[in-house]
């Protein structure tokens, strides 16, 4: 590179005299041009060398490499101009100096732009590529057909696809806007497309799945790139698309957070995180270590989660002292070694027995971790004086038909009678459905189904629920910690129910498959402790607003009821007469 440039750069000084004088220059002009054009094509990739110019792949470069080309041109032009004036043996005339400064430039960047067409020329001739449709010709689609033309890739851009009609037969990154969501049935037979990719990170979910319904039986694969919120560091490349997941159809608008708040609430601080190894849990514990707390300590009741825990962590390159504690929290004596040892000053507790059918054979054990874990917690968080203690509940606590979420309106409860014996410490819940991709949730299950070729199972035709993605849910949460004053009941904004058959249909179309052809749904009729609908409310016109659009507020009131007694008496009654008074204490509508 720097051999034809230094030979461009003496061609130019030539071509800069020609233009002025005449192609065939008298014998007179040679010797001053040949030491002029010496000095400046020496000088000029001198400083280009200093300036790491050479150090580019220009084949692959874009606006922001030629802009650094021109930056120390511009620097050698100066360098050269102080050489002519301060040399009595250099001299150039002033109309050949301007012809020489702007060719010079032209042959240096034209030289450099004529790899990078060959290359995408070469590109564009490969015959076993796949055809793709790029759905988006914003930024990221522009940026995405880019990248395809840089690479020797698979795949092949013949055309956008974009739903603003004034971009239509427009070109960009040399590849035309074909037309709008309308026209891409025809043009993927028209065009032979093998391959869509659907390269619009701000869409939302119902965007998302419009194309998806659209895409359906048309036997083409479909990529995506992810959400704005997974693409934190701004990278748009080909390596970032990949297939659709259930995710992508549940996107919502980025979640806007008070993040001095949040990290005011655990920076420099001891933070106690229960259910440390479950899904939400260890997302808590990623989002709190990004907020630079002094220590934080993992407890959870299984060793190989939170083995798995520690093992992500560190592979994310965490340098904040992270403790793994192996307890159950409603062993009174653990937890009272876990506070007396490490002091917590923040606690988010996730801990808890979750499986609604589970649970409707195990109320005992439901009450034990539930209830008595969250009172272990809470009364341990007052005595030595933590802050705050943020507990995770659930919408199966509102009007509950299932021991599980009977037993966590009774932590709720507890936690409220927490609140006012331990004034010192802030005590609240946030309450919320289900975490989209959590383990033990339908989602998996029917991944796994349909790898099998089906069946798969749904309980109901009509039953719904409230979801969320596990971030987004967490990033709440900790919101909701930061902005709580004490005894509040927070309710996250779930955005509108979920149907659960046409979730497992859409999976299905995911998959490649067609739902009740290829795949088959089984209903196998309503579980134990099951609803067919979930509610976030006992009554919604009771429900304040809070300073974030998506966090609303129940005053959980004063529960005048001695319920640890009541918990304490119950929890060695038979089956029959425990799960009466677990319903009992549950049902409770403050």
């Amino acid at each position: 590179m720097l051999a034809v440039d230094f030979l461009s750069l003496l061609f130019s000084v030539y071509l800069a005299y020609a233009l002025r004088l005449t192609f065939f220059i008298s014998g007179g002009f040679w010797k001053e041009m040949a030491g002029s054009g010496l000095c400046f094509a020496v000088t000029i990739t001198a400083v280009l060398w200093a300036g790491k110019v050479y150090m580019i792949v220009w084949p692959q470069a874009s606006v922001e490499e030629y802009a650094r080309l021109f930056k120390w041109y511009c620097l050698g032009v100066i360098l050269f101009s102080s050489e002519l004036y301060f040399s009595k043996q250099l001299f150039i005339p002033r109309s050949s100096l301007a012809i020489l400064l702007l060719v010079a430039i032209l042959i240096l960047a034209g030289v450099r732009a004529s790899w990078r067409l060959l290359l995408i020329y070469r590109n564009q001739q490969a015959g076993d590529k796949k055809r793709a449709l790029i759905v988006g010709a914003g930024d990221a689609g522009t940026l995405i057909a880019r990248d395809l033309a840089r690479h020797d890739a698979s795949l092949l851009p013949v055309g956008f696809i974009d739903d603003d009609q004034n971009r239509w037969g427009m070109i960009s990154a040399g590849i035309p806007v074909l037309g709008g969501r309308e026209q891409i049935k025809d043009l993927i037979i028209q065009k032979e497309i093998d391959t869509v990719l659907i390269a619009m990170p701000s869409a939302t979910g119902a965007q998302i799945k419009a194309y998806i319904d659209i895409l359906a039986g048309l036997g083409v694969t479909v990529r995506v790139l992810p959400s704005i919120a997974d693409l934190a560091d701004g990278q748009v490349n080909v390596s970032r698309l990949r297939s659709v997941k259930l995710e992508d159809l549940l996107r919502r608008d980025p979640i806007k957070l008070d993040n001095p708040g949040i990290a005011n609430l655990v920076k420099d601080r001891t933070v106690l995180v229960t259910g440390a190894g479950g899904s939400i849990g260890s997302e808590i514990c990623r989002q709190i270590l990004a907020k630079g707390p002094k220590q934080l300590l993992a407890l959870g009741h299984g060793e190989n989660s939170i083995y798995q825990l520690l093992e992500s962590l560190n592979d994310a390159g965490n340098k904040i002292p992270v403790q793994p504690i192996i307890a159950d929290v409603a062993d009174k004596e653990a937890m009272k070694n876990v506070f007396e040892q490490y002091r917590p000053e923040i606690i988010f507790h996730a801990a808890a027995h979750k499986h609604v059918p589970l649970m409707e054979y195990n109320p005992k054990e439901a009450l034990r971790v539930n209830a008595f874990g969250t009172w272990n917690l809470a009364s341990l968080a007052g005595q030595y004086k933590s802050k705050r203690m943020v507990m995770i509940s659930t919408d199966k606590a509102v009007r509950p038909t299932s021991v599980m979420g009977a037993t966590k309106r009774i932590a709720e409860r507890l936690l409220l009678s927490a609140q006012a014996q331990y004034q010192d410490t802030r005590y609240m819940a946030v309450r919320f459905g289900n975490v989209l991709g959590s383990r033990g949730s339908v989602v998996p299950k029917f991944e796994r189904q349909i790898e099998k070729g089906g069946p798969v199972t749904v309980t109901h035709k009509d039953m719904k629920r409230y979801f969320m993605l596990i971030p987004e849910a967490v990033s709440l949460v900790l919101q909701a910690g930061a902005m709580g004053k004490g005894g509040e009941l927070f309710v996250l904004d779930m955005g509108e129910p979920v149907n659960i058959t046409e979730m497992a249909e859409t999976l299905i179309k995911l998959h490649g498959h067609e739902p009740y052809k290829d795949i088959k749904i089984e209903f196998t009729g309503v579980r134990p402790g099951e609803k067919l609908y979930e509610e976030l409310f006992y009554d919604p016109a009771h429900v304040d607003k809070t300073t974030h659009e998506k966090i609303f507020l129940m005053k959980m009131g004063e529960d005048r009821a001695n319920v640890l007694d009541s918990v304490e008496r119950i929890i060695n009654e038979p089956a029959g007469e425990l799960r009466e008074g677990i319903f009992a204490l549950g049902s409770d509508a403050n």
